[in-house]
């Protein structure tokens, strides 16, 4: 439960999620549950050369330039490799602190 407290509280901020398929998707995280399943809303991919049929078209109506035919999307827990967090959601103290209590069982 230590990591699902913790992402709960990043809800807002903009992750990245790299799936195992090396897929990885930016966005600004809406939601995650106890499986760590995530919702991600304004995504995009990070590596749009490699991936074109998720980027769409181009669009000169918004700021990326891009018609995006993935904006909102929901990621299964069990698909992710990583989550790359930005660096002001880290702090280190708590999850420090949050490790040693698990680590005691209390």
């Amino acid at each position: 439960m230590l990591f699902f407290s913790y992402f709960k509280d990043l809800v807002g901020r903009e992750v990245t999620v790299e799936l195992k398929n090396d897929l990885a998707i930016r966005g600004t995280l809406h939601s995650v549950d106890q499986y760590l399943n995530i919702k991600l809303e304004n995504s995009r991919v990070v590596d749009q050369d490699k991936y074109p049929h998720m980027t769409g078209e181009q669009d000169a109506g918004n700021d990326l330039g891009l018609r995006l035919s993935v904006r909102n999307c929901f990621i299964r827990g069990s698909v992710v490799r990583y989550v790359q967090l930005p660096p002001e959601g880290v702090d280190t103290e708590l999850l420090h602190d949050a490790t040693r209590r698990e680590a005691r069982g209390g």
